[in-house]
């Protein structure tokens, strides 16, 4: 049953009304809100808005059912969802057969460079996309003298920011399309205060390596981030990310990781993540949830039975993913992480040493729940795809599997991954073939997860093309409504809606977003349902996704029939520790 627009207009003010002045009433879904309301006879709102989209399929963010409804903008914030029928927009859209929602929240961005590179956010805002949040182990601040010598050997410049609130402050002056946060990394805090060294930190050093999480949450952090399966973070044993998290729950901040394992030791890493958040109290999120290696496919079970007893038990524990059957990290993920002690330019001096490179080659090839070894998770190198080198005369080998580039070179596969390494003096991009598709559609179907790209946001364009990526810079936000949405029937679209607004900006513990809701900022795309598709594949990732006409961020329109208009209105998005919530 489809309710004439302004009579959709009419209940929605009505039962919002209601609300405000009967607090202790449950919510009501908006479909039967509508029904109950139907008729009251308000009269469809007046007056000059700077925008009014006419006439959309409204997906509030909620989860509940869609309404037809206007919704009006002025300045930054959404004016109203209703019946604007006799009022006027400086700026009007047809959304008449479209669905409109709040714009999606990327819960594990690495857009830190790229929109240094390119502050468009092509790949991402063809999405959708209007809030990129950062912090997978590593951030962008504070920076150390230990930073600043990793940046200089690689040969980059020193950065134009000392703090990790000075870092998104300077996306923000200098311009980008989407609004940005981020959580501390905790491998960056033990950089600035232990470098690459396999210890724990002395009792002065975990104190300073806490104040240092307390000063990134004044600034706004969202809370402490690790990537616990790379050195030099892998070194941290529990109680020190516990010190940590702790320092950063005081601030109402959470707990965000790539947990220590996501294979042979899945469910023990599941474990540690529990075990941090119920020693400090904070909410916790399990970056890119999977099951890695076809023996582990089977413990998804467990992993989803022990994150739900603990809900139940009252922590607040989530998830997200991207909606691929690959991952992707560096090749150097496939050895030791003994041999990475002391940081990149120390594990190629190393792996100059014949010892030490028999050494390294046993382990590449031996079953070990010591550490993740992505390539045995891979279960071949054949499906081990190499998507990013830094030395021109390397790049001729991209698109190539692991497999295929030491058949021509007449080496073993162990001594393939480390003179790749050391011969591009890089990590070298790495595209590895783990997870089940079945266990894909099961996690997209769970209440408590939310959806990342884990990738930078790019152009099909230069720079971006010189090296390949994965398909999930371009199409994991696409890929989830056309593919397992539209196509598959795997979860209705309100709830993908929910799933990508109004549930991550709640386990983020944002204000004034991921709603379509009035007073609330006006992030907010239009997109058609039916078309939404994502085309970047394996071996063509540089293709953007369709379906996608217009986007807002902070009340301006930066995507307009589908092309980027050169505003670049996005904001530093804050969490709950910042001071500047009790400024005047």
């Amino acid at each position: 049953m489809k309710l004439p627009s302004m009579m959709y207009a009419r209940t929605a003010r009505l039962v919002a009304a209601s609300r405000r002045q009967l607090p202790s009433l449950p919510r009501l879904g908006t479909a039967a809100a509508l029904l109950l309301a139907a008729g009251c006879g308000e009269a469809p709102r007046t007056g000059t808005y700077d925008v009014i989209i006419r006439g959309g399929t409204v997906y509030d963010g909620s989860g509940d059912s869609p309404v037809i409804a206007d919704v009006a903008i002025s300045g930054d914030r959404i004016a109203g969802v209703g019946d604007y029928s006799a009022a006027e927009g400086l700026h009007e859209v047809d959304a008449t057969g479209m669905a409109v929602a709040p714009g999606f929240i990327n819960m594990l961005s690495w857009a830190t460079e790229s929109l240094i590179t390119d502050p468009r956010s092509l790949s991402d805002i063809k999405q959708g996309v209007t809030l990129e949040v950062f912090g997978e182990g590593t951030s962008m601040g504070p920076i150390s003298e230990n930073t600043l010598a990793a940046i200089a050997e690689r040969g980059g410049e020193p950065p134009a920011w000392t703090t990790l609130g000075g870092y998104l402050e300077h996306l923000e002056e200098t311009g980008v399309t989407p609004n940005v946060a981020s959580y501390i990394g905790a491998t960056t805090v033990r950089v600035n205060h232990i470098g690459y060294e396999d210890r724990a930190p002395t009792r002065a050093e975990l104190a300073q390596m806490q104040e240092e999480v307390r000063e990134a949450m004044r600034e706004g952090a969202m809370g402490v981030g690790s990537s616990l399966i790379y050195a030099p973070a892998f070194y941290a044993e529990t109680d020190e990310l516990i010190a940590l998290v702790a320092a950063a729950a005081e601030f109402g901040g959470g707990y965000i990781s790539h947990m220590r394992s996501e294979g042979n030791q899945l469910l023990e890493a599941v474990d540690e993540l529990l075990e941090i958040a119920r020693a400090t109290g904070a909410p916790a999120e399990i970056y890119h949830l999977k099951a890695a290696g076809s023996d582990n496919w089977g413990k998804l079970d467990d992993v989803i039975a022990r994150v739900e007893a603990a809900r139940d038990e009252g922590l607040h524990i989530t998830a997200d993913m991207y909606t691929y059957t690959a991952g992707s990290t560096g090749l150097d993920a496939s050895m030791p992480p003994w041999v990475h002690e002391g940081g990149h330019r120390a594990m190629v001096e190393r792996l100059g040493d014949p010892e030490i490179r028999l050494r390294v080659a046993e382990e590449i090839t031996t079953v070990s729940d010591e550490w993740e070894n992505l390539l045995l998770a891979a279960g071949d190198p054949s499906r081990a795809l190499l998507v990013g080198f830094r030395q021109d005369s390397l790049k001729y080998l991209t698109g190539m599997t692991l497999a295929e580039v030491a058949e021509m070179r007449g080496t073993a596969v162990p001594e393939t991954v480390m003179d790749l390494v050391m011969d591009d003096d890089s990590r070298v991009g790495t595209v590895y073939f783990m997870m089940s598709e079945d266990n894909v559609r099961r996690q997209i179907a769970l209440p408590w997860l939310s959806f990342g790209s884990d990738a930078g946001s790019m152009a099909p364009e230069d720079p971006f093309t010189r090296s390949m990526t994965h398909p999930r810079a371009y199409g994991n936000f696409a890929r989830l409504l056309g593919r397992y949405v539209r196509d598959e029937g795997v979860i209705p679209l309100e709830e993908a809606v929910r799933k990508l607004t109004s549930l991550p900006a709640a386990n983020l513990r944002i204000r004034e977003r991921g709603m379509l809701a009035e007073g609330y900022y006006a992030d907010l795309s239009v997109f058609d349902p039916a078309a939404v598709q994502d085309h970047a594949t394996f071996q063509e990732p540089h293709q953007l996704s369709t379906g996608f006409l217009h986007v807002w961020v902070n009340g301006e329109q930066v995507l307009e029939n589908g092309e980027h208009t050169g505003n670049f209105p996005g904001r530093v998005v804050r969490g709950p520790g910042w001071t500047g919530w009790n400024s005047p």
